[in-house]
């Protein structure tokens, strides 16, 4: 399989919030657990409006700031993404 065929993650966020740190930190962790499973991981600072961010699988919205309250915690980006990729999978401690 070539990555075009892996599942793809579009983190977007707002460059003058200073959120890039966890935007780095959420797709490192989103890779270390989905190595065999994503294709990639996007970066993309979104300058045009204020206070953004968003998660994105194949485009379909997982996370907005605005929408859930806030920013997920790993277990729930995880579990989340676990559960559109390879629901059958157990993410160990993360699911107890």
């Amino acid at each position: 399989m070539t990555n075009d065929t892996f599942p793809r993650i579009r983190i977007r966020y707002c460059p003058r919030c200073h959120w890039l740190p966890r935007s780095c930190w959420m797709a490192q962790e989103l890779l270390y657990t989905f190595a065999d499973e994503l294709g990639e991981i996007t970066l993309i600072p979104e300058r045009e409006v204020a206070g953004l961010f968003r998660i994105e699988l194949d485009g379909d919205l997982l996370w907005c700031r605005k929408r859930d309250g806030g920013f997920p915690d790993v277990k729930a980006l995880k579990q989340r993404v676990r559960d559109q990729i390879a629901p059958e999978r157990d993410l160990g401690h993360v699911d107890g």
